[in-house]
């Protein structure tokens, strides 16, 4: 049975501007020059087996995002030597080795095999943990907006699908909304702005940030938004796919959160 590698990573600074499928690209690169055995599709254009989770809308930043590296059973693994030498990486040095190979801004917080069984991350996350900053009004007003949505039975937003418009309800999944106070010196647009923090449901249908915004009045607007955690609930349980705290099988990333700016 097939080994599965699962790789948490953040997205910050400038590369936040790239699109999913651009950094699916950088991905196949990087699990290339590393050498790993990745193994692939079938039929007439074999593709490398890699599952990413929840799209991060392009222009957000986030310090937990997840995909899932399929490799390749011992006998069908290449000959070639890998570029570390004869013998397979341990977790940490294959860590420190894949944030090499991705551009500045990506880099790999934590990594673990998971049982091949395992559903898949788009199928397992239920909610994530967001941190926005926003622009337009003071905090006292915002405050006062964000009390109002919370305590609104139903909030709408105009959605667009296969060309055609309609209003969705996305109070639902506004699991919990509140001010924060940033630490000094993360801010990115100076000190009139205000700090959210979001969790937003993936079920039945994800809320974006921009999205979230958009109904807190049309004079907000929405200058960082970053993702920071994604949950699974199950059976009473609630945990991370892959927690970046976990020293037995992560591997650290200190410069991450310095090239978040």
């Amino acid at each position: 049975m097939a080994d599965r590698l699962r790789v948490r990573f953040a997205k910050v600074g400038k590369i936040r501007f790239t699109s999913h499928r651009d950094v699916a690209r950088m991905w196949e690169r990087a699990l290339r020059r590393s050498g790993l055995p990745v193994a692939r599709s079938q039929g007439f254009n074999p593709r490398p087996l890699v599952a990413f989770g929840l799209a991060l809308p392009t222009g957000c930043e986030s310090l937990a995002e997840y995909l899932d590296v399929t490799l390749a059973t011992p006998v069908d693994r290449p000959t070639a030597v890998p570029p570390w030498g004869d013998s397979y990486p341990d977790l940490g040095t294959l860590g420190l080795a894949l944030s090499e190979f991705l551009p500045e801004g990506i880099d790999v917080g934590a990594l673990a095999m998971v049982g091949s069984d395992a559903s898949s991350l788009q199928q397992e996350v239920t909610s994530c943990s967001w941190e926005l900053e926003v622009l337009g009004v003071t905090a006292a007003e915002l405050v006062r907006r964000v009390e109002l949505l919370l305590d609104a039975p139903t909030v709408s937003v105009r959605r667009e699908r296969k060309g055609r418009h309609f209003d969705d309800d996305l109070r639902p999944s506004v699991r919990s909304l509140a001010l924060f106070e940033p630490p000094e010196g993360s801010t990115a647009s100076g000190s009139s702005s205000g700090f959210l923090r979001a969790e937003l449901a993936t079920r039945p249908r994800g809320v974006r940030p921009r999205e979230l915004v958009e109904v807190l009045g049309t004079d907000v607007v929405l200058a960082r938004a970053r993702r920071t955690q994604q949950w699974i609930d199950c059976d009473g349980a609630r945990f991370e796919p892959l927690s970046a705290d976990d020293l037995g099988r992560a591997v650290s990333a200190p410069h991450a959160m310095e090239r978040a700016s």
